[in-house]
């Protein structure tokens, strides 16, 4: 009776929620935008538009936006994302809501600038970054947004190869990331990336690949390729992003948008 009791005890335990990725809408818990290992000194505000087709003919459209602001010094810049809102249709019937909002607080704990010598080049950059998700995202009942908030924090380094005209910037990050799935249990993942850039003073590009693994190993995987090209003209920035679900993340997304960039830090005499 004992043993059975237990059984039972270690199987209730081990049930998956299937509060993960594979089973909601596009913009539930997405694979976190890597960040490349460097703070800024400027002001940068995004708006995009986002399509997103795959898993059972789902199809959504949403308006996503994005703050950046260096809190008084180049070392340290608060975020704040969210996709605004969202249109889809999906097996069930059409419908609308508002996202989640995303927040974090990105630090710089090691840059080269801050050591003296011919060696100094080789010192890779490093940021840590702690962020939170809020639970205001609607329609969870029909699976569009986890209806719980979770947080996150990552650590991304980065190193930059000059070259004539380009250069070259490789970053990996490493991170944590918890969401809750019922009133009594969370999911725990592990984050993970690598990111190249190529930049230019009129254009760069990027590719990134990551994803998260969570512990209930049922649909909590997810893993994605993301592709972007950005053009440079006097602090605007239009770029276009194709993201490919590789695992745990049944869908393909476009992303169209425009970014301003500005540079708020008074230089120091």
């Amino acid at each position: 009776m004992v043993l059975l009791l237990a059984s039972a005890s270690f199987s209730f335990a081990f049930t998956p929620t299937g509060v993960a990725p594979a089973f909601y809408g596009p913009n539930a818990l997405p694979v976190i935008d890597m960040s490349d290992g460097l703070t800024s000194s400027q002001l940068r505000v995004s708006l995009a538009a986002d399509g997103y087709f795959g898993y059972n003919g789902d199809k959504t459209a949403d308006l996503f936006a994005r703050v950046r602001v260096p809190l008084f010094t180049r070392w340290a810049n608060l975020s704040v994302w969210m996709p605004v809102y969202e249109w889809y249709n999906q097996a069930d019937g059409t419908g609308s809501g508002a996202g989640d909002v995303y927040l974090s607080t990105d630090v710089q704990v090691l840059h080269n600038e801050w050591f003296k010598g011919e060696k100094a080049k080789y010192i890779p950059q490093m940021t840590i970054r702690v962020g939170v998700k809020t639970a205001s995202g609607e329609q969870s009942a029909r699976k569009r947004h986890f209806d719980s908030p979770g947080y996150f924090f990552d650590l991304t380094m980065g190193q930059t190869i000059p070259a004539q005209q380009v250069s070259m910037r490789f970053a990996g990050s490493v991170g944590f990331l918890c969401w809750q799935t019922d009133k009594t249990r969370q999911n725990d993942a592990v984050m993970y990336g690598l990111q190249a850039q190529l930049n230019h003073e009129h254009f760069s590009a990027q590719v990134e690949w990551g994803g998260y693994v969570g512990w209930e190993r049922y649909g909590d995987a997810p893993m994605v390729l993301k592709v972007r090209a950005a053009g440079h003209i006097k602090g605007f920035e239009p770029f276009i992003q194709y993201q490919w679900g590789i695992k745990d993340y049944p869908f393909h997304q476009i992303r169209i948008g425009l970014a301003y960039n500005i540079n708020i830090l008074k230089p120091r005499p």
